[in-house]
C-alpha cells in the first residue's frame, strides 16, 4: 500500500469533483437513465484514463497502482455523491477483488490489464446476504471444458459486462467462474428497478462455455474474501450520497422563504439538518475504519464492514428521506433531483443484504474479535472522587 498525504487525497476529491460536476450533472445522469445500455461509457473511459480509477485498491503484483482503499474510499465517495451512471460498484467493489482473491495468475495476467485499462468490464454475480447459499448455476466438465447450466438471479451492470464471474456446484465443490454473458447458452433477462441509475440483470444459462478461475473448490473462500470489498465500495458511495443531500437539503433551507424568514431558520428543519451532518460524520468515520482495516489486512476486517454497511445503508435512506420532506412539494416531483436519491438509497439498501441482516452478522462476529481489539485486563479503572457532592 502506497502512502498518500491528506494533501493529496483533497486534490483527488477536488479533481474529481470538478470532473462529475461537468461531465456527471443530472442532465447528463437523466440522460444515461434514458439510454439502451444505462451506462455512461464517455465518462467511465474518462475516469480511467485521467484517474487509473479502477487500479487505485488493486496490489502492484498485479498491475494495479497499490494506493489502498484509503485513497479507494475518496473516488467511490464522489461517485456517489454524483449518482454516476458507470460500473464502478460492479469493476472495484466485485469483479477485480474476485480476480485477485482467485489467484489463478493465467486469469489476472490476461483479465486484470484489460479491465484497468477500460477495454473490458468485469463484473461477479456476488450481491445478496449469501451468494454462496443462493447459487443456482451447476457445472460439468466435459473434453471441451466447463460447462455452466442455471440460472443467476442479479447480476449487477450485467447488461454492459464483458466477463461475469459467476459460483457454481460441480462434484467437486464450489467454484468459481468466468463467463461470457454473450456466448451461445446465455440469455440475458433484464430487471425492472426503481433505481434507473443503475441496471441489474438476470442471466438463464444453458450448457454455456466456461473456464475456472483458481481452485475448483475456492469459490466460497473467493466470495468471502470479496464480500469485504463489495461492502466498503458500497458503503464510500452511500456515504457520498448522504452528503450529497444534506448539500442540497442546506441549500434550499436557505432560499426557500415561509413567514417572512428562510426556513433554514426554523428549529424543525434545523435539527433536521443537525442529525444528517451527524450521520455524514458517523459515515465517514465508518468507512475510513474499514479502509484501513482493508489496507493493513486487520483480522476483524469482516465485522469492520459489515458494521459499516450497517450505518451507511440506514443513513443514506433517512438523508434521503428527509431531503424530500425539506423540499416539501417540489422534492416529490419528478423533475426535481430529490427522487434519485432517494431511490439510489433504497436500491443500494439491499444489494448486499438488508441492515438488518448486516447487523445480525455483526453479532455472530462480535465473539471473534481479535485479541488486540480486547481489552489486555480486567481490571475496571477506578472512580474519581474529585468534584463530587459528599
Amino acid at each position: 500500500m502506497t502512502d498518500v498525504s491528506q494533501s493529496d487525497l483533497d486534490d483527488l476529491r477536488g479533481s474529481l469533483r470538478a470532473v462529475l460536476e461537468r461531465d456527471s450533472s443530472e442532465t447528463s445522469v437523466r440522460a444515461t437513465m434514458g439510454s439502451e445500455s444505462g451506462v455512461d461509457r464517455a465518462l467511465w473511459q474518462s475516469l480511467v484514463s485521467g484517474f487509473d480509477l479502477p487500479s487505485l485498491a488493486v496490489p502492484e503484483p498485479c498491475g494495479g497502482a497499490g494506493a489502498g482503499w484509503s485513497v479507494q474510499r475518496i473516488a467511490l465517495e464522489e461517485l456517489g455523491r454524483s449518482l454516476s451512471c458507470v460500473p464502478a460498484l460492479s469493476v472495484i467493489g466485485l469483479g477485480l477483488p474476485a480476480l485477485v482473491a482467485s489467484a489463478d495468475d493465467a486469469a489476472v495476467e490476461e483479465i486484470v490489464p484489460r479491465v484497468l485499462d477500460g477495454r473490458t468490464v468485469v463484473t461477479a454475480a456476488l450481491l445478496g446476504a449469501d451468494p454462496v447459499g443462493d447459487c443456482q448455476l451447476s457445472a460439468s466438465r466435459s473434453k471441451g471444458g466447463w460447462r455452466l447450466s442455471g440460472t443467476v438471479t442479479h447480476v449487477l451492470d450485467g447488461q454492459i459486462a464483458d466477463v461475469v464471474l459467476v459460483l457454481a456446484r460441480h462434484d467437486g465443490g464450489l467454484g468459481l467462474f468466468a463467463l461470457d454473458p454473450r456466448a451461445a447458452g446465455v440469455v440475458v433477462d433484464p430487471r425492472r428497478t426503481s433505481d434507473q441509475t443503475r441496471r441489474v440483470v438476470g442471466l438463464m444459462v444453458d450448457e454455456a462455455p466456461a473456464r475456472l478461475l483458481g481452485a475448483p473448490d475456492g469459490g466460497e473462500a473467493i466470495a468471502q474474501a470479496v464480500r469485504p470489498q463489495a461492502l466498503l465500495a458500497l458503503a464510500c458511495e452511500q456515504t457520498g450520497g448522504t452528503s450529497a443531500v444534506l448539500d442540497q437539503s442546506v441549500t434550499y433551507a436557505k432560499q426557500r422563504v415561509q413567514f417572512g424568514r428562510p426556513i433554514g431558520s426554523f428549529q424543525a428543519v434545523k435539527h433536521q439538518l443537525a442529525d444528517v451532518l451527524v450521520s455524514v460524520e458517523e459515515c465517514r468515520s465508518a468507512i475510513w475504519a474499514a479502509a484501513r482495516a482493508l489496507d493493513t489486512e486487520h483480522p476483524d476486517v469482516q465485522l469492520l464492514t459489515h458494521a459499516t454497511a450497517a450505518v451507511t445503508g440506514p443513513a443514506y435512506v433517512a438523508a434521503a428521506s428527509r431531503n424530500v420532506q425539506v423540499h416539501g412539494g417540489i422534492g416529490y416531483t419528478w423533475e426535481h433531483p430529490a427522487h434519485l436519491h432517494v431511490k439510489r438509497s433504497r436500491g443500494s439498501g439491499l444489494l448486499f443484504g438488508s441492515p438488518a441482516e448486516h447487523r445480525a452478522r455483526v453479532t455472530e462476529l462480535l465473539p471473534l474479535l481479535a485479541e488486540d481489539s480486547l481489552p489486555t485486563t480486567d481490571a475496571v479503572p477506578a472512580r474519581t472522587t474529585e468534584g463530587a457532592l459528599p
